[in-house]
C-alpha cells in the first residue's frame, strides 16, 4: 500500500531524514520507535505532503502511484489520514464544522460518529479550545472517523493521554484498522487498510496490533521485526544502544 524508496528530505537546506526505505502493505500496521528528535514526525509528515518537508531524493508511493510531489488535499482524497501529536487550538470554528468538512461520507451521522468517542458535548466548542490532551486525541480521531482513510498517520496517540482515554483511543484506532483479534490477540482476518504509529513509550500497542515495528534514529531507519521485542530492548538499553548498532552498520 505505502512503498518508500532511498527518501532523503531537508528542511530550510538542512537534510533531516537520510535514504529511508520502507514498505507497508495492506492490512499491517507499523510501529515507528525512536528518541527524541529523531526524525519521527518529520518522516510523517513528509508522507502526508507538509511543504516545509522538501524531498531531495527518493520518492513515495501509495497503492502504486507516486505521490511524492502531491499536495496533502490531494494525498487525503487518495485516503491518506494525518492524526496530529500537538493539533492546533482554532478559535472561531467548531468542532462539529471541521468533521463535517473532513467527511468522506456527507451523509454520515456525526453524532453517532461523536459518541463512540464521548464527544457529543464537544460538537459545538471551538477546536481543541479548553480541551483536556485525552479529549485532544478524542478530537482527532473524530475527524479520522469521519474522513475513514484507508491508511493512518499517527503521530504519538498516547501523548498526554491518561489510561482511561487510552484504552478508548486504542479500541477505535483498532476498529478503524479493521483489526478484528482472536484470542491470541493476532487478527482473525485479512484488513484493506493499514497504519503507521509513532510511538515513544509504546503503551498504545498494548491496545493496538502492530505487525513490524522500526527504529529511527538521528534521521535514518534502523533495525526492523517484532513490535514487543525491539520494545522490550529499548525499555532494556535504552536508544543509546540503537545508535550504536546504526552508527556500526552505516
Amino acid at each position: 500500500m505505502l512503498l518508500i524508496e532511498n527518501l532523503s528530505v531537508s528542511i530550510d537546506g538542512k537534510e533531516i531524514l537520510h535514504s529511508i526505505n520502507l514498505e507497508i502493505k495492506e492490512g499491517e500496521t507499523h510501529a515507528l520507535f525512536g528518541p527524541n528528535g529523531s526524525g519521527k514526525t518529520s518522516f510523517l509528515m513528509t508522507i502526508m505532503g507538509f511543504p516545509d518537508y522538501q524531498v531531495t531524493e527518493g520518492r513515495i508511493l501509495f497503492r502504486g502511484q507516486d505521490i511524492t510531489n502531491k499536495s496533502i488535499n490531494e494525498r487525503a482524497k487518495l485516503g491518506l489520514g494525518f492524526m496530529f501529536q500537538r493539533p492546533p487550538t482554532i478559535a472561531g470554528v467548531r468542532t462539529r464544522q471541521l468533521v463535517e468538512l473532513c467527511a468522506n461520507d456527507k451523509s454520515a451521522n456525526i453524532e453517532e460518529l461523536a459518541k463512540q468517542l464521548n464527544l457529543q458535548n464537544f460538537l459545538d466548542r471551538d477546536i481543541n479550545r479548553g480541551f483536556s490532551g485525552g479529549e485532544i486525541k478524542r478530537a482527532e480521531l473524530l475527524q479520522l472517523l469521519a474522513q475513514n482513510p484507508d491508511f493512518l498517520l499517527l503521530d504519538e496517540p498516547e501523548s498526554g493521554v491518561d489510561l482511561e482515554n487510552l484504552a478508548l483511543i486504542g479500541r477505535i484506532i483498532n476498529n478503524m484498522l479493521c483489526s478484528e483479534m482472536n484470542f491470541n490477540n493476532k487478527r482473525s482476518q485479512p484488513s484493506p487498510k493499514a497504519g503507521l504509529i509513532i510511538t515513544h513509550t509504546g503503551y498504545i500497542l498494548d491496545y493496538v496490533s502492530a505487525d513490524i515495528g522500526h527504529v529511527l534514529c538521528h534521521g535514518r531507519l534502523g533495525c526492523s521485526g517484532t513490535p514487543s521485542v525491539i520494545l522490550a530492548n529499548i525499555r532494556k538499553m535504552g536508544y543509546e544502544e540503537c545508535i550504536k548498532c546504526l552508527l556500526k552498520t552505516s
